[in-house]
């Protein structure tokens, strides 16, 4: 064995907390794979006295000076598990140009200024790895970035928030609306007491935009990720794509395309969908998550697991402290980010997408042709139509009619356009929901 290799750990929450365990009870294993042994040479924290149970650590490696313990000489690797943009983004960029290898699980900042980071690791040819910004313990974005480098990657396409997921599973599963089913996630703990970075689509779009940079060579942030949540989704909704054979998931998407002049583009989003319930993302309940790529040579793949908690989301920083510490020992480093494609990000507008619009209509001769006419100025193909009488029962609500329709593939825009426009018919009564159709439905 050859001398420690020495860890500077940000943050000792759940995610750190757990890593802590993990070093302790295979400390012999690791040391094994490794070929040094792995030890803590500090861990940063706000409060230093706080009670941390029976956790197996010295309590005089805790500090309140992350920065100090990152400029540290005896510091091989420094491990952050603190999350947020800053003071993440100085300490991780100071710890790299000093030739640190850093490993991070901090997706808000690889999604906003990942650029930052991976210029920092070249400067100082240091390793930066963040297998568990995505996707918890699911071996996901090494795949993509050493096994599938050889490959062209087309589609990307996953549910990557366990809170969503067991959400819309619940709602599917017995019919209760969107309040409802995000009270039991928060009373199970799925649900952080504030929401809104999950149910409204901020932490799939950042993991979304990690996922994209990776699988097309090109700098993806998550201002480039067109984003919805799953508020809006109904339980009407959810029983309307049972009838079609659906289910519905809040999806991101990353798919290669081509603009007007024939150049390569790329197209990245978040937002609901109704995906046929022979799809392979469909069958993913609960709080799991999975990602299914569409390869040239490799065909499609799919990566299943549980995307959250503290002991997976350890495993995966486990996992790239020992590539790194590895590396150090070998003398080497990964191969730096790979973003030579540079690709176009196109807008939403551009994207090619299909919908599904409920409308509540009046019931009198000439409606369907009228709204039909709406899709035909618009260059939008409808796929089906099903009328009945409104409310869904025999009875109907006197002269209104509901009229689901499923369109064909068109420009989001042209649909968007068309749902405006039936918005302004005083035919339409309403337009009770819009939701995108994916997976060839």
């Amino acid at each position: 064995m050859t001398s420690p290799v020495r860890l500077a750990l940000l943050g000792c929450g759940t995610v750190g907390s757990d890593v802590v365990r993990l070093l302790h009870e295979q400390s012999a294993d690791l040391a094994a794979r490794i070929g040094a042994p792995l030890e803590i040479a500090g861990i940063a924290v706000r409060r230093v006295g706080r009670d941390r149970g029976d956790l197996p650590v010295d309590p005089a490696l805790f500090t309140t000076d992350p920065l100090g313990l990152i400029k540290r000489d005896d510091v091989d690797v420094v491990v952050e598990m603190v999350g947020g943009i800053e003071p993440a983004r100085t300490w991780l960029v100071e710890a790299l140009r000093a030739g640190k290898s850093v490993v991070t699980a901090n997706k808000a900042l690889l999604a906003e200024d990942g650029a930052s980071l991976h210029d920092a690791a070249a400067e100082g040819s240091a390793d930066l790895y963040y297998e568990a910004s995505v996707a918890g313990a699911i071996p996901l974005l090494r795949p993509l970035r050493e096994s599938l480098h050889g490959d062209r990657i087309n589609r990307v396409t996953g549910i990557v928030n366990g809170t969503t997921n067991f959400i819309l599973s619940a709602m599917d599963a017995t019919g209760a609306g969107f309040a409802e089913a995000l009270e039991e996630a928060t009373e199970l703990g799925y649900a952080e007491a504030d929401p809104t970075a999950d149910v409204e689509g901020f932490d799939a779009a950042a993991k979304a935009a990690i996922l994209a940079s990776l699988a097309f060579h090109t700098r993806v942030t998550a201002a480039d990720v067109h984003r919805e949540g799953i508020t809006e989704v109904t339980a009407a909704d959810v029983a309307s794509a049972k009838a079609m054979g659906c289910t519905i998931k809040l999806l991101c998407i990353a798919a290669r395309g081509t603009d007007g002049q024939g150049g390569e583009t790329v197209s990245v989003r978040v937002h609901p969908a109704m995906i046929p319930l022979g799809h392979p993302l469909a069958s993913v309940g609960d709080a799991f998550n999975a990602v299914f790529v569409e390869a040239e040579a490799a065909g499609e793949l799919m990566f299943y697991g549980r995307g959250a908690g503290g002991a997976p989301t350890a495993s995966a920083v486990l996992g790239d402290v020992v590539a790194v510490a590895r590396n150090r020992l070998a003398g080497v480093h990964a191969a730096s980010e790979s973003a030579y494609a540079d690709l176009a990000v196109r807008p939403m507008g551009e994207a090619l997408t299909r919908y599904h619009i409920s409308l509540d209509v009046a019931d009198r001769p000439g409606v369907l042709a009228a709204v039909a006419g709406v899709f035909a100025r618009h260059d939008v193909s409808i796929a089906t139509v099903r009328q009945g009488p409104a409310g869904g029962g025999p009875a109907g609500r006197g002269d209104d009619a509901d009229l689901v329709i499923v369109t064909h593939v068109a420009p989001d825009a042209a649909l968007a356009a068309t749902v405006r426009e039936l918005r302004g018919l005083d035919i339409v009564r309403s337009v009770a929901s819009v939701l995108r159709v994916e997976g060839g439905a």
